[in-house]
């Protein structure tokens, strides 16, 4: 079943069925307008992991607590939005990245984000929710989706894994270390060994926004790098938002084994340990 859901969907969703769905834009634009019912949490997009044991039983306990106090227990469809797909870094795959570590068993991501919504006719609201908490079901084994640092580096001496990079170009040849500046990490470059597929290319423009691009579609941009369904895949990107967004197109397309290295270039660049690829990329 697609993760995907339109605004008629959704609306539809919300008529028929428990629901709590997420903001994950910053609060000024939240309160500005939201999806009705529509709680705002901002921190999907705004945490920064790290891919420790102790970092990980962090990452854990805050947003079971977070998506446990937004209402979830298990029996609603959580739905994830942004305002639009191309415009928020992927914030809103992010969520659904963090609801399917946790386990979470129904997630949705409204395609098109609220500017798909709100094209759609449907209507906005100001009013803030106050939701009733619910205890957060947490599937510990559902966390494999997730790797750390060492897994990362024992992968840049297999070959059969691919490592994806879905950054921005200029952080791809090493001109920049971040969305957030060039120099907001020490260190610019790449994980050795990695394939580069921009983020971007998971979708395609169309009269409404930016939309995701088929199955067929996204499997031709895998196999531009050698990726087939059948393929190991470790994703990263700088802080597992862009990253997210692809983890979604990948598996929407089929492809079997995706996993993702949450800790990501900002985690990566600042352990002067690690071997990174500098400069622009040789041709192959």
């Amino acid at each position: 079943m697609t993760v995907l859901i339109s605004p008629t969907e959704l609306s539809d969703l919300m008529a028929a069925a428990p629901a709590v769905i997420i903001d994950t834009r910053s609060p000024d634009a939240y309160a500005a307008g939201h999806i009705p019912g529509a709680v705002n949490l901002h921190e999907i997009f705004t945490y920064l992991a790290t891919s420790t044991p102790e970092g990980f039983a962090e990452l854990k306990a805050k947003f079971a607590d977070a998506f446990g106090k937004a209402g979830l227990s298990g029996s609603e469809t959580a739905v994830i939005y942004e305002q639009s797909m191309n415009s928020g870094f992927g914030q809103s795959c992010r969520g659904y990245f963090l609801l399917t570590f946790l386990g979470y068993p129904k997630v949705k991501v409204l395609h098109g984000g609220l500017a798909a919504w709100t094209a759609a006719g449907l209507p906005l609201s100001t009013e803030a929710p106050a939701p009733s908490a619910a205890a957060f079901p947490v599937d510990e084994a559902a966390g494999e989706v997730i790797i750390d640092m060492e897994a990362m580096l024992e992968a840049v001496s297999d070959p059969a894994i691919a490592k994806l990079d879905v950054r921005d170009v200029d952080e791809w040849i090493g001109e920049s270390s971040s969305p957030y500046g060039k120099d907001f990490c020490p260190r610019k470059g790449r994980i050795p060994g990695a394939r580069w597929i921009e983020w971007y290319r998971m979708m395609k423009p169309t009269a409404e926004g930016p939309r995701f691009k088929s199955s067929a579609e996204i499997m031709a941009e895998c196999a531009s790098v050698g990726i087939t369904a059948e393929t190991p895949v470790y994703l990263y990107c700088f802080k597992g938002a862009r990253a997210s967004n692809t983890f979604l197109a990948l598996k929407e397309a089929g492809v079997k084994d995706v996993k993702m290295y949450f800790g990501s270039w900002n985690e990566w660049s600042r352990d002067p340990s690690l071997p990174i690829e500098e400069g622009h990329p040789a041709a192959t």
